[in-house]
């Protein structure tokens, strides 16, 4: 017997987040299992918590445990960022504030990529390895653990923008492999090869089991 749907508000105002988290799951066939709703949908906007942690996972942990405090909600977040080798792991934790906290989603990540060419200007092909990693935490309404996920997408930094798909860094990173960067991939090719497409399919393997859905 079908168990009821179970609702996951996604700790993001990321609406990308939200739809891509939607449609792994869906491909995964969770689609009728788990609704991700947005934070919108339950009252927000919420003041941010603080991400004070110097990882990804427990930034992840900070922002599942704050919101589900807030919705009264099993939530799932993710800390997800860009790690460039050649500068020492950064961007990293700072990936979405890097060059300035201020102005819009698509302004600071006009800012980024611009200081991401400037520092990666004289670094030689070949030097320019990057990955693209991802930590996801669920909580449920208390606050407690469900589940921790990692994925990692490898590449390395374009030496210009390719591509008009995607947000972020997508448009500066090539994806190992396949000689085109992210944000010349269509969603669907995106999420079999992205970071949180890894660590949502994770997640979606241990959901399988506490919603009681089949096995594929």
């Amino acid at each position: 017997m079908k168990s009821a749907l179970i609702e996951i508000v996604v700790a993001s105002g990321n609406p990308h987040k939200v739809q891509e988290i939607s449609a792994i799951f869906a491909q995964e066939g969770l689609g009728e299992w788990v609704r991700f709703l947005s934070l919108s949908d339950v009252g927000g906007p919420f003041k941010e918590p603080a991400e004070t942690a110097r990882t990804f996972q427990e930034n992840a942990r900070i922002k599942a445990v704050a919101y589900a405090a807030l919705t009264n909600r099993m939530v799932l977040a993710d800390d997800s960022g860009l790690q460039v080798d050649a500068l020492a792991g950064e961007p990293g934790v700072d990936s979405a504030i890097w060059a300035g906290e201020h102005g819009t989603r698509e302004q600071r990540d006009a800012r980024n990529n611009e200081k991401l060419m400037v520092a990666m200007r004289d670094v030689k092909r070949g030097d320019r390895a990057a990955r693209f990693v991802c930590f996801m935490c669920l909580a449920d309404a208390d606050g407690k653990m469900i589940a921790q996920t990692r994925g990692a997408c490898e590449g390395e930094i374009a030496e210009s923008p390719q591509g008009v798909g995607g947000f972020g860094y997508d448009a500066y990173f090539l994806v190992g492999g396949m000689n085109v960067t992210s944000a010349q991939l269509s969603s669907e090719e995106k999420n079999k090869v992205s970071h949180r497409g890894h660590a949502t399919r994770l997640l979606a393997k241990e959901l399988r089991v506490v919603v009681g859905a089949p096995e594929r």
